[in-house]
Protein backbone atom coordinates (compact mmCIF):
# COMPACT_ATOMS: atom_id res chain seq x y z
CA UNK A 1 0.00 0.00 0.00
CA UNK A 2 1.55 3.69 -0.68
CA UNK A 3 2.12 5.96 1.64
CA UNK A 4 -1.05 8.01 0.12
CA UNK A 5 -3.43 5.14 0.45
CA UNK A 6 -1.94 4.54 3.55
CA UNK A 7 -3.24 8.58 4.65
CA UNK A 8 -6.17 8.06 3.33
CA UNK A 9 -7.25 5.19 5.66
CA UNK A 10 -5.97 6.53 8.93
CA UNK A 11 -8.24 9.61 8.12
CA UNK A 12 -11.27 7.35 7.47
CA UNK A 13 -10.48 4.83 10.68
CA UNK A 14 -9.99 8.13 12.48
CA UNK A 15 -13.36 9.70 11.14
CA UNK A 16 -15.01 6.56 11.76
CA UNK A 17 -13.86 6.05 15.73
CA UNK A 18 -14.75 9.81 16.06
CA UNK A 19 -18.14 9.54 14.85
CA UNK A 20 -19.11 6.46 17.18
CA UNK A 21 -18.46 8.19 19.89
CA UNK A 22 -19.84 11.98 19.53
CA UNK A 23 -22.27 11.04 16.89
CA UNK A 24 -23.88 7.82 17.52
CA UNK A 25 -27.54 9.21 18.24
CA UNK A 26 -26.67 11.64 14.82
CA UNK A 27 -29.79 11.25 13.00
CA UNK A 28 -29.14 10.29 9.35
CA UNK A 29 -25.36 10.62 9.31
CA UNK A 30 -23.58 9.57 6.52
CA UNK A 31 -21.19 6.70 7.27
CA UNK A 32 -17.31 7.58 6.55
CA UNK A 33 -15.84 4.02 6.41
CA UNK A 34 -18.23 3.91 2.69
CA UNK A 35 -15.96 6.83 1.47
CA UNK A 36 -14.40 4.53 -1.09
CA UNK A 37 -17.92 3.26 -2.27
CA UNK A 38 -18.91 7.04 -3.18
CA UNK A 39 -18.63 8.55 -7.20
CA UNK A 40 -14.84 9.56 -7.64
CA UNK A 41 -15.69 13.13 -7.43
CA UNK A 42 -17.42 13.00 -3.89
CA UNK A 43 -14.54 10.61 -2.30
CA UNK A 44 -11.96 13.82 -3.40
CA UNK A 45 -14.19 16.75 -2.22
CA UNK A 46 -14.83 15.06 1.44
CA UNK A 47 -11.60 13.74 1.90
CA UNK A 48 -10.51 17.22 1.58
CA UNK A 49 -13.33 19.10 3.65
CA UNK A 50 -11.56 16.17 6.28
CA UNK A 51 -7.91 17.49 6.13
CA UNK A 52 -9.12 20.84 6.66
CA UNK A 53 -11.96 20.74 8.67
CA UNK A 54 -11.81 20.97 12.61
CA UNK A 55 -13.20 18.17 14.66
CA UNK A 56 -17.41 17.39 14.94
CA UNK A 57 -18.51 18.31 11.57
CA UNK A 58 -20.29 15.73 9.90
CA UNK A 59 -22.43 15.15 6.73
CA UNK A 60 -25.49 13.50 6.01
CA UNK A 61 -27.43 11.22 3.92
CA UNK A 62 -25.50 7.43 2.85
CA UNK A 63 -24.63 9.04 -0.29
CA UNK A 64 -23.56 13.41 0.84
CA UNK A 65 -24.84 15.92 -2.16
CA UNK A 66 -23.54 18.97 -2.84
CA UNK A 67 -25.57 21.78 -4.08
CA UNK A 68 -24.46 24.91 -6.03
CA UNK A 69 -27.55 27.39 -5.99
CA UNK A 70 -30.99 27.06 -5.23
CA UNK A 71 -34.82 29.17 -5.61
CA UNK A 72 -37.85 28.98 -3.17
CA UNK A 73 -37.82 25.20 -1.72
CA UNK A 74 -35.63 23.74 -4.30
CA UNK A 75 -31.70 23.22 -4.29
CA UNK A 76 -29.81 22.37 -7.47
CA UNK A 77 -26.53 20.19 -7.71
CA UNK A 78 -23.42 20.12 -9.69
CA UNK A 79 -25.03 18.16 -12.46
CA UNK A 80 -28.06 20.28 -12.40
CA UNK A 81 -30.83 18.21 -11.06
CA UNK A 82 -33.34 19.56 -9.13
CA UNK A 83 -34.28 18.56 -5.52
CA UNK A 84 -37.42 19.41 -3.47
CA UNK A 85 -35.62 20.92 0.03
CA UNK A 86 -37.97 19.73 2.86
CA UNK A 87 -35.77 19.86 5.62
CA UNK A 88 -34.15 23.40 5.95
CA UNK A 89 -35.70 25.81 7.94
CA UNK A 90 -32.91 28.45 8.08
CA UNK A 91 -33.92 29.94 4.70
CA UNK A 92 -36.97 30.58 6.24
CA UNK A 93 -38.48 32.46 2.95
CA UNK A 94 -36.65 30.65 0.29
CA UNK A 95 -33.45 30.10 -0.79
CA UNK A 96 -32.12 33.44 -2.67
CA UNK A 97 -35.23 34.67 -2.65
CA UNK A 98 -34.51 37.70 -4.69
CA UNK A 99 -36.15 40.69 -1.93
CA UNK A 100 -33.65 39.55 0.76
CA UNK A 101 -30.63 39.09 -2.06
CA UNK A 102 -31.27 42.64 -3.44
CA UNK A 103 -32.15 43.96 0.43
CA UNK A 104 -28.34 43.15 1.15
CA UNK A 105 -26.59 43.61 -1.61
CA UNK A 106 -27.90 47.09 -1.38
CA UNK A 107 -26.80 47.67 2.49
CA UNK A 108 -23.42 46.26 1.82
CA UNK A 109 -22.88 48.75 -1.06
CA UNK A 110 -23.82 51.68 1.81
CA UNK A 111 -22.57 50.54 4.96
CA UNK A 112 -22.39 48.19 7.98
CA UNK A 113 -22.35 49.62 11.27
CA UNK A 114 -22.72 48.45 14.61
CA UNK A 115 -25.58 49.13 17.83
CA UNK A 116 -22.74 51.98 19.35
CA UNK A 117 -23.76 54.57 16.69
CA UNK A 118 -27.74 55.30 16.02
CA UNK A 119 -29.26 53.42 12.87
CA UNK A 120 -32.67 54.74 12.06
CA UNK A 121 -32.90 50.94 9.94
CA UNK A 122 -32.25 48.75 13.54
CA UNK A 123 -35.35 51.12 15.20
CA UNK A 124 -37.06 50.45 12.24
CA UNK A 125 -36.87 46.51 12.08
CA UNK A 126 -37.32 46.49 16.66
CA UNK A 127 -40.68 48.65 15.90
CA UNK A 128 -42.10 46.00 12.87
CA UNK A 129 -40.34 42.50 14.83
CA UNK A 130 -42.19 43.56 17.96
CA UNK A 131 -45.12 44.65 16.73
CA UNK A 132 -45.78 40.67 15.94
CA UNK A 133 -45.55 39.72 19.99
CA UNK A 134 -47.88 40.81 22.56
CA UNK A 135 -47.33 44.13 23.48
CA UNK A 136 -45.95 43.47 27.27
CA UNK A 137 -43.01 42.06 25.29
CA UNK A 138 -41.51 45.31 23.60
CA UNK A 139 -37.93 44.89 24.50
CA UNK A 140 -34.98 43.06 21.54
CA UNK A 141 -31.84 42.43 22.07
CA UNK A 142 -30.05 40.78 18.80
CA UNK A 143 -27.10 38.48 18.24
CA UNK A 144 -25.87 36.19 15.95
CA UNK A 145 -26.83 32.53 16.51
CA UNK A 146 -29.53 30.88 17.97
CA UNK A 147 -26.51 29.92 20.59
CA UNK A 148 -26.03 33.36 21.39
CA UNK A 149 -29.71 34.44 22.12
CA UNK A 150 -30.34 31.21 23.98
CA UNK A 151 -27.07 32.19 25.82
CA UNK A 152 -28.16 35.69 26.48
CA UNK A 153 -31.56 34.37 28.03
CA UNK A 154 -30.66 32.12 30.60
CA UNK A 155 -27.62 35.06 31.97
CA UNK A 156 -30.64 37.56 31.65
CA UNK A 157 -33.17 34.98 33.48
CA UNK A 158 -30.63 34.06 36.61
CA UNK A 159 -29.75 38.33 37.04
CA UNK A 160 -33.67 38.33 37.49
CA UNK A 161 -34.05 35.22 39.43
CA UNK A 162 -31.09 34.92 41.42
CA UNK A 163 -31.78 31.51 40.66
CA UNK A 164 -29.29 29.01 38.50
CA UNK A 165 -31.74 25.91 38.45
CA UNK A 166 -32.77 25.25 34.34
CA UNK A 167 -35.48 22.68 33.07
CA UNK A 168 -35.46 21.61 29.86
CA UNK A 169 -37.19 18.58 28.00
CA UNK A 170 -35.58 15.38 27.96
CA UNK A 171 -33.93 15.31 24.30
CA UNK A 172 -34.17 19.33 23.95
CA UNK A 173 -31.76 20.91 21.55
CA UNK A 174 -31.07 24.56 22.72
CA UNK A 175 -27.75 25.37 21.16
CA UNK A 176 -23.72 24.74 21.16
CA UNK A 177 -21.95 27.15 23.58
CA UNK A 178 -20.75 25.90 26.88
CA UNK A 179 -23.54 27.30 28.85
CA UNK A 180 -26.50 26.14 26.42
CA UNK A 181 -25.03 22.97 26.00
CA UNK A 182 -25.27 22.45 29.35
CA UNK A 183 -28.84 22.21 28.84
CA UNK A 184 -28.97 20.58 25.20
CA UNK A 185 -29.32 16.82 26.05
CA UNK A 186 -29.70 15.98 22.49
CA UNK A 187 -25.88 16.51 22.48
CA UNK A 188 -25.23 13.07 23.81
CA UNK A 189 -22.89 11.94 26.01
CA UNK A 190 -19.72 13.64 25.20
CA UNK A 191 -21.30 17.19 26.46
CA UNK A 192 -22.55 16.24 29.99
CA UNK A 193 -25.58 18.01 31.32
CA UNK A 194 -24.64 20.92 34.26
CA UNK A 195 -25.93 20.18 38.12
CA UNK A 196 -28.13 22.62 37.72
CA UNK A 197 -30.24 20.96 34.68
CA UNK A 198 -33.51 18.84 35.47
CA UNK A 199 -34.83 17.37 32.34
CA UNK A 200 -38.95 16.72 31.91
CA UNK A 201 -41.15 14.93 29.64
CA UNK A 202 -41.71 16.58 26.18
CA UNK A 203 -45.85 16.77 26.03
CA UNK A 204 -46.46 13.45 24.58
CA UNK A 205 -50.21 12.36 25.50
CA UNK A 206 -48.81 8.64 25.09
CA UNK A 207 -46.55 9.27 28.31
CA UNK A 208 -49.35 10.22 30.90
CA UNK A 209 -50.31 7.93 33.57
CA UNK A 210 -53.86 6.19 33.12
CA UNK A 211 -56.39 8.28 35.03
CA UNK A 212 -54.55 11.67 34.64
CA UNK A 213 -54.01 14.21 31.83
CA UNK A 214 -51.52 15.73 29.94
CA UNK A 215 -52.02 19.22 31.83
CA UNK A 216 -51.49 17.18 35.17
CA UNK A 217 -48.86 15.35 33.76
CA UNK A 218 -46.90 18.33 32.81
CA UNK A 219 -47.58 20.36 35.71
CA UNK A 220 -46.23 17.30 38.08
CA UNK A 221 -42.72 16.91 35.75
CA UNK A 222 -42.44 20.26 36.80
CA UNK A 223 -43.35 19.84 39.80
CA UNK A 224 -40.67 17.38 40.84
CA UNK A 225 -38.28 19.05 38.57
CA UNK A 226 -38.15 22.53 40.83
CA UNK A 227 -38.42 20.42 44.30
CA UNK A 228 -35.49 17.84 43.27
CA UNK A 229 -33.67 21.06 42.06
CA UNK A 230 -34.30 22.82 45.03
CA UNK A 231 -33.21 19.74 47.65
CA UNK A 232 -29.85 19.56 45.84
CA UNK A 233 -29.51 24.02 46.57
CA UNK A 234 -30.53 25.32 43.35
CA UNK A 235 -33.09 27.86 43.35
CA UNK A 236 -34.79 27.61 39.29
CA UNK A 237 -33.82 30.42 36.88
CA UNK A 238 -35.79 29.38 33.89
CA UNK A 239 -37.72 26.28 32.14
CA UNK A 240 -36.88 26.93 28.75
CA UNK A 241 -38.60 24.79 25.58
CA UNK A 242 -38.74 24.71 21.88
CA UNK A 243 -42.64 25.03 21.12
CA UNK A 244 -42.45 22.42 18.41
CA UNK A 245 -40.36 19.94 20.92
CA UNK A 246 -38.22 19.15 17.80
CA UNK A 247 -35.39 17.68 18.91
CA UNK A 248 -37.71 15.62 21.07
CA UNK A 249 -39.66 14.36 18.05
CA UNK A 250 -42.22 17.20 17.43
CA UNK A 251 -45.07 17.31 19.50
CA UNK A 252 -47.23 20.16 19.08
CA UNK A 253 -50.92 19.00 19.59
CA UNK A 254 -52.52 18.92 21.63
CA UNK A 255 -52.01 22.52 23.39
CA UNK A 256 -53.51 23.94 26.50
CA UNK A 257 -51.02 22.45 29.32
CA UNK A 258 -49.07 25.56 29.08
CA UNK A 259 -50.71 27.60 31.46
CA UNK A 260 -50.26 25.31 34.64
CA UNK A 261 -46.67 24.98 33.41
CA UNK A 262 -45.91 28.61 33.36
CA UNK A 263 -47.65 29.18 36.86
CA UNK A 264 -45.83 26.23 38.31
CA UNK A 265 -42.33 27.76 36.82
CA UNK A 266 -43.54 31.66 38.28
CA UNK A 267 -44.78 29.93 41.93
CA UNK A 268 -40.89 28.84 42.13
CA UNK A 269 -39.83 32.11 41.01
CA UNK A 270 -38.41 31.65 37.81
CA UNK A 271 -39.17 32.26 34.16
CA UNK A 272 -40.32 30.80 31.35
CA UNK A 273 -38.03 31.17 28.09
CA UNK A 274 -39.84 30.15 24.92
CA UNK A 275 -37.48 29.21 22.09
CA UNK A 276 -38.84 29.78 18.92
CA UNK A 277 -35.45 28.97 16.65
CA UNK A 278 -37.89 26.49 15.22
CA UNK A 279 -41.30 26.93 15.65
CA UNK A 280 -41.01 30.71 15.64
CA UNK A 281 -42.06 32.89 11.95
CA UNK A 282 -45.29 31.15 11.27
CA UNK A 283 -43.67 27.65 10.98
CA UNK A 284 -46.33 26.41 12.91
CA UNK A 285 -49.07 28.16 10.82
CA UNK A 286 -51.56 29.09 13.20
CA UNK A 287 -49.77 32.26 14.11
CA UNK A 288 -46.41 33.81 14.22
CA UNK A 289 -45.33 32.37 17.14
CA UNK A 290 -45.37 29.20 18.62
CA UNK A 291 -46.16 30.08 22.19
CA UNK A 292 -49.61 31.99 21.23
CA UNK A 293 -50.46 28.52 20.16
CA UNK A 294 -50.84 27.50 24.14
CA UNK A 295 -52.44 31.07 24.75
CA UNK A 296 -49.72 31.83 27.48
CA UNK A 297 -47.41 34.75 28.03
CA UNK A 298 -43.81 34.05 28.03
CA UNK A 299 -41.17 36.35 29.85
CA UNK A 300 -38.98 36.05 27.18
CA UNK A 301 -38.55 34.63 23.47
CA UNK A 302 -35.48 33.91 21.45
CA UNK A 303 -35.05 33.56 17.89
CA UNK A 304 -32.38 32.06 15.23
CA UNK A 305 -31.32 32.38 11.94
CA UNK A 306 -34.66 32.14 9.89
CA UNK A 307 -35.33 35.79 10.96
CA UNK A 308 -32.58 36.67 8.37
CA UNK A 309 -33.46 33.81 6.09
CA UNK A 310 -29.84 32.63 6.86
CA UNK A 311 -28.05 35.11 7.93
CA UNK A 312 -26.32 35.48 11.19
CA UNK A 313 -28.99 37.12 13.04
CA UNK A 314 -31.06 36.17 16.28
CA UNK A 315 -33.10 37.83 18.81
CA UNK A 316 -34.21 37.86 22.37
CA UNK A 317 -37.13 39.70 23.14
CA UNK A 318 -37.88 40.02 26.99
CA UNK A 319 -40.79 41.61 29.21
CA UNK A 320 -38.87 45.05 30.10
CA UNK A 321 -39.21 43.92 33.60
CA UNK A 322 -37.23 40.87 33.30
CA UNK A 323 -34.35 43.00 31.70
CA UNK A 324 -34.00 46.03 33.44
CA UNK A 325 -31.73 45.44 36.00
CA UNK A 326 -29.33 43.29 34.09
CA UNK A 327 -29.45 46.12 31.47
CA UNK A 328 -28.45 48.53 34.27
CA UNK A 329 -25.55 46.78 35.81
CA UNK A 330 -23.75 44.21 32.95
CA UNK A 331 -22.59 45.42 29.43
CA UNK A 332 -24.15 43.92 26.89
CA UNK A 333 -22.14 44.38 23.11
CA UNK A 334 -22.59 42.11 20.02
CA UNK A 335 -20.27 43.64 17.27
CA UNK A 336 -22.03 41.69 14.90
CA UNK A 337 -25.51 41.57 16.65
CA UNK A 338 -27.92 44.59 15.32
CA UNK A 339 -25.17 45.30 12.43
CA UNK A 340 -26.69 46.62 8.99
CA UNK A 341 -26.45 43.71 6.92
CA UNK A 342 -28.25 41.28 9.43
CA UNK A 343 -30.81 44.10 10.02
CA UNK A 344 -31.42 44.39 6.18
CA UNK A 345 -31.92 40.80 5.58
CA UNK A 346 -34.11 40.63 9.00
CA UNK A 347 -36.11 43.79 7.64
CA UNK A 348 -36.59 42.09 4.07
CA UNK A 349 -38.01 39.01 5.53
CA UNK A 350 -40.80 40.81 7.22
CA UNK A 351 -41.72 42.37 3.84
CA UNK A 352 -41.70 39.32 1.94
CA UNK A 353 -44.08 38.04 4.86
CA UNK A 354 -46.52 41.16 4.45
CA UNK A 355 -46.27 40.41 0.79
CA UNK A 356 -46.70 36.99 -0.05
CA UNK A 357 -49.28 35.96 3.35
CA UNK A 358 -46.32 33.59 4.57
CA UNK A 359 -48.45 32.26 7.57
CA UNK A 360 -51.54 31.75 5.53
CA UNK A 361 -49.36 29.75 2.44
CA UNK A 362 -47.70 27.58 5.38
CA UNK A 363 -50.96 26.80 7.22
CA UNK A 364 -52.61 25.67 4.04
CA UNK A 365 -49.65 23.94 2.70
CA UNK A 366 -49.05 22.34 6.05
CA UNK A 367 -52.59 21.17 6.40
CA UNK A 368 -52.42 19.57 3.01
CA UNK A 369 -48.82 17.54 3.03
CA UNK A 370 -50.07 16.26 6.88
CA UNK A 371 -53.63 14.77 5.83
CA UNK A 372 -52.06 13.34 2.51
CA UNK A 373 -49.31 11.72 4.77
CA UNK A 374 -52.24 10.05 7.09
CA UNK A 375 -53.71 8.95 4.06
CA UNK A 376 -50.43 7.29 2.67
CA UNK A 377 -49.95 6.07 5.60
CA UNK A 378 -52.81 5.16 7.44
CA UNK A 379 -53.03 1.05 7.10
CA UNK A 380 -48.97 1.21 7.76
CA UNK A 381 -47.55 -1.51 10.80
CA UNK A 382 -44.41 0.90 10.98
CA UNK A 383 -45.87 4.27 11.73
CA UNK A 384 -47.35 5.17 15.04
CA UNK A 385 -48.21 8.80 14.04
CA UNK A 386 -48.21 11.72 11.69
CA UNK A 387 -47.75 15.10 13.84
CA UNK A 388 -46.84 18.55 13.52
CA UNK A 389 -48.94 21.61 12.70
CA UNK A 390 -47.85 23.99 9.91
CA UNK A 391 -44.92 23.16 7.75
CA UNK A 392 -43.29 21.61 10.67
CA UNK A 393 -44.49 17.45 10.11
CA UNK A 394 -42.66 14.52 12.23
CA UNK A 395 -43.50 10.60 11.25
CA UNK A 396 -43.28 8.11 13.75
CA UNK A 397 -41.90 5.02 12.17
CA UNK A 398 -42.11 1.79 14.75
CA UNK A 399 -41.19 -1.79 14.67
CA UNK A 400 -44.55 -2.59 16.00
CA UNK A 401 -47.64 -0.38 16.84
CA UNK A 402 -48.54 -2.09 19.99
CA UNK A 403 -44.81 -1.96 21.38
CA UNK A 404 -44.09 1.57 19.99
CA UNK A 405 -40.20 -0.08 19.43
CA UNK A 406 -38.50 2.96 17.63
CA UNK A 407 -37.14 1.86 14.39
CA UNK A 408 -34.18 3.70 13.43
CA UNK A 409 -32.64 1.71 10.52
CA UNK A 410 -36.49 1.76 8.59
CA UNK A 411 -36.54 5.62 9.49
CA UNK A 412 -32.97 5.52 7.77
CA UNK A 413 -33.93 4.04 4.93
CA UNK A 414 -36.72 5.91 4.28
CA UNK A 415 -34.60 9.08 4.47
CA UNK A 416 -32.11 7.70 1.96
CA UNK A 417 -34.91 6.76 -0.48
CA UNK A 418 -36.40 9.69 -0.41
CA UNK A 419 -33.25 11.49 -0.95
CA UNK A 420 -32.10 9.01 -4.06
CA UNK A 421 -35.55 10.87 -5.52
CA UNK A 422 -34.05 14.27 -4.87
CA UNK A 423 -36.34 15.42 -1.84
CA UNK A 424 -34.29 16.02 1.12
CA UNK A 425 -35.72 15.00 4.94
CA UNK A 426 -34.24 14.44 7.81
CA UNK A 427 -34.88 12.50 11.66
CA UNK A 428 -35.25 13.49 14.77
CA UNK A 429 -36.04 12.19 18.43
CA UNK A 430 -34.13 10.16 20.83
CA UNK A 431 -34.03 7.05 18.82
CA UNK A 432 -33.70 8.95 15.40
CA UNK A 433 -36.84 7.28 14.49
CA UNK A 434 -39.12 10.38 13.36
CA UNK A 435 -39.16 11.65 10.03
CA UNK A 436 -38.21 15.51 9.96
CA UNK A 437 -40.70 17.36 7.34
CA UNK A 438 -39.46 20.94 8.06
CA UNK A 439 -39.03 22.88 4.77
CA UNK A 440 -38.56 26.58 4.08
CA UNK A 441 -41.67 28.60 4.18
CA UNK A 442 -41.84 28.99 0.26
CA UNK A 443 -42.90 25.66 -0.30
CA UNK A 444 -45.98 25.63 -2.72
CA UNK A 445 -48.62 23.53 -3.70
CA UNK A 446 -47.00 21.89 -6.59
CA UNK A 447 -44.07 21.07 -4.02
CA UNK A 448 -47.00 19.68 -1.81
CA UNK A 449 -47.77 17.28 -4.69
CA UNK A 450 -44.46 16.13 -5.35
CA UNK A 451 -43.34 15.04 -1.88
CA UNK A 452 -46.80 13.15 -1.58
CA UNK A 453 -46.16 11.21 -4.77
CA UNK A 454 -42.57 10.13 -4.18
CA UNK A 455 -43.39 9.58 -0.22
CA UNK A 456 -46.04 7.43 -1.77
CA UNK A 457 -43.53 5.34 -3.54
CA UNK A 458 -41.15 4.85 -1.01
CA UNK A 459 -43.76 3.92 1.65
CA UNK A 460 -45.03 0.94 -1.01
CA UNK A 461 -41.46 -0.15 -0.91
CA UNK A 462 -40.62 0.83 2.80
CA UNK A 463 -43.82 0.94 5.01
CA UNK A 464 -46.21 -2.23 4.16
CA UNK A 465 -46.80 -4.85 5.80
CA UNK A 466 -44.32 -8.02 4.17
CA UNK A 467 -46.04 -9.83 1.99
Amino acid sequence: MSNPDRTALKVTLQMTSTLSRALAHYPNRFDPGVLNELPEHLQEAIRRRNKVLGPGYTLIYKEPVEFVSGHGAHLIDRDGNDYLDAYNNVPCVGHAHPHVAEAVHRQMTEVNTNTRYVQESLVNYAERLLATFPEELSKLSLACSGSEANDLAVRVARFHTGGEGIIVTRWAYHGLTREVASFSPTLGTGSPLGPNVRLIDPPDPRLVPPGSTLTEHMRNQVRGAIDDLERHGYRLAALITDCAYSSDGIFTDPVGYMKAVVEEVHAAGGVYIADEVQSGFARLGNSMWGFTRHSVLPDIVTMGKPMGNGLPISGVVFRPDICEEFGKNVRYFNTFGGSSIPVAAGAAVLDVFENENVQQRALENGNALRAGLQEITKDSPYVAEVRGSGLYVGVELVKDRETLEPDRSRTEDVINDMRDRRILISGTGKAANVLKIRPPLAFTSADVTRFLETFAEVAKDRLQQAG
